[in-house]
């Protein structure tokens, strides 16, 4: 069963990467056949042609820490918000499950809420489906409701008695902070940094530890300015880039 997924995801893969090896195969067959090895560019002599690259490098001056120049601190204090927030959210999971971090999720136990384990289990009674996930839906309202119902009366809070940890820290969010933190690491080492905004902002890990940050009152500050920072985003940015100005 592990061996059918792995060769499906290997597939799968595969046909993601065919539309950018075609373009690279289009290009070079179209810029790189000509006689004359003089008009020749430099990228059709590479090891491996990458045409989109050689553009990248040679004309925006794309690469590893080309954009670390004291120029481009303007552009690196807009990246500021957004890079910050991805490093927030992901040392938060880092340091509330370190083991699980650098373990990379493997070695988690199958009875644990959200674990990807559970993917690769014959037994199907184990393996979440819709139903399943409704039925736990409507029971975590009715527990909410029997909860708010005892507290008003009795004038308690359970939930202080009993705490709960956050569905943040589950195994299953593991791999969207991974690629989260590949994306920010990329962005801030070689891409044109304030891209950062934009490149990250579709990144769901992001929106989650924020509402995560208002579960509590001692973070829910923090995570009003993030949503007040999300919410400018779209007229600051449509401003900004509208009069040529490198907001994103």
């Amino acid at each position: 069963m592990v061996l059918h997924i792995l060769i499906a995801g290997a597939l799968r893969c595969f046909c993601i990467f065919i539309p950018f090896l075609a373009f690279q195969a289009f290009g070079y067959y179209n810029l790189c056949g000509g006689d004359d090895p003089v008009m020749v560019r430099t990228w059709c002599k590479a090891r491996i042609p990458l045409l989109y690259s050689f553009i990248q490098s040679h004309y925006w001056g794309v690469g590893f820490l080309r954009y670390f120049q004291v120029k481009q601190l303007p552009n690196f204090l807009l990246a500021t918000p957004i890079l910050s927030s991805a490093v927030a959210s992901i040392y938060s999971y880092v340091k509330s499950e370190p083991n699980k971090f650098l373990a990379l999720g493997f070695g988690t136990d199958y009875n644990e809420e959200g674990s990807a384990r559970l993917l690769f289990s014959q037994d199907e009674s184990k393996v979440p489906t819709f139903a399943a996930s409704k039925r736990e839906n409507q029971n975590l309202r009715k527990r909410s409701k029997t909860i708010s119902a005892l507290d008003a009366d009795a004038n308690t809070s359970p939930v202080d008695d009993a705490p709960v940890k956050s569905r943040y820290y589950l195994v299953i969010m593991l791999p969207f902070l991974l690629h989260l933190g590949f994306m920010a690491t990329t962005a801030f080492l070689v891409m044109h940094v304030q891209v950062a905004t934009r490149f990250l902002s579709a990144s769901p890990p992001l929106y989650w530890f924020a509402s995560d940050l208002m579960g509590s009152l001692k973070t829910r500050k923090w995570a009003y300015l993030i949503w007040v920072y999300s919410v400018a985003y779209i007229p600051l940015g449509s401003l900004l880039f509208s009069n040529f100005y490198p907001f994103t």
